[in-house]
């Protein structure tokens, strides 16, 4: 049984390869492309304004590596400013670009989902009146976090550090994709994002599409696992967005 894992290029990659050290045969098939802002202008405005700001949200690994790719070279984080991650990946991700772990808030390690709603319990005990937030995100993204913390005092401001787009598939990247679709017994699809299920049911050849998607899937997230159930996906299985979890869903599919 092969795992195909649909996270954006540079995630999907660390995810196969932390797949693979588990013995678990996983290969990378991309549904959601990344690439800049056309104008980088407000990215850059950002990083001249970061120490009038307290807190700044970085939405996922991609918005935090395209913020940082227009950082000057003489730039550091301030000393003054939070930083704030829906998750483990994205948290790896800050340390490595040089943001103090001490400065770094994120859901709990045994929280059931890695989202907005489970950072926002981390941050809701702090006096947010007044506060001045920057959330990183891309092109498009949920209201929700931005909506709370203005509803608790705080002047939200966002900015967009990345578009998605639907990728395009190199020849292996197609054969993959039609070995899944012709046996779908034999794979197992990893999703992290509902869009991700949308761009497969946009490429997938319209021969191959009646009745829905067929084969089994793993989601991280209710709402995730409803889009594929809806897409044709069964059995669907949630699982938290952790390894281990993931890990275990997989050995529990296999024979």
């Amino acid at each position: 049984m092969r795992v195909i894992v649909t996270r954006p290029a540079a995630q999907a990659d660390d995810w196969v390869a932390r797949l693979q050290a588990r013995g678990i045969d996983a290969v990378a098939l991309p549904l959601i492309g990344i690439a800049p802002v056309e104008d980088g202008t407000a990215l850059d405005a950002a990083w001249l304004t970061l120490q009038q700001r307290q807190l700044v949200v970085f939405v996922s690994p991609n918005a935090a590596a395209q913020f940082f790719a227009r950082r000057a070279a003489s730039s550091v984080w301030p000393g003054n400013v939070l930083a704030a991650s829906p998750g483990p990946g994205t948290t790896r991700l800050l340390v490595a670009l040089g943001v103090p772990v001490a400065q770094i808030v994120e859901p709990a390690a045994d929280a059931a989902q890695f989202d907005s709603e489970s950072l926002w319990l981390q941050l809701s005990a702090r006096d947010w009146r007044g506060a001045d937030v920057l959330i990183v995100r891309g092109d498009v993204g949920r209201d929700w976090l931005a909506d709370t913390l203005r509803s608790h005092g705080a002047r939200v401001a966002t900015v967009a550090a990345y578009r998605r787009v639907v990728p395009s598939f190199d020849a292996r990247a197609a054969a993959l994709l039609r070995a899944a679709v012709e046996r779908p017994q034999s794979h197992l699809w990893f999703f992290s994002s509902s869009e991700a299920i949308d761009n497969l049911a946009a490429v997938v050849p319209p021969a191959a599409m009646a009745g829905g998607l067929r084969g089994r899937a793993i989601a991280t997230h209710p709402r995730i696992a409803e889009r594929a159930r809806q897409r044709g996906f069964a059995p669907v299985i949630e699982s938290r967005p952790a390894l281990d979890d993931v890990v275990a869903c997989i050995q529990s599919l296999r024979p």
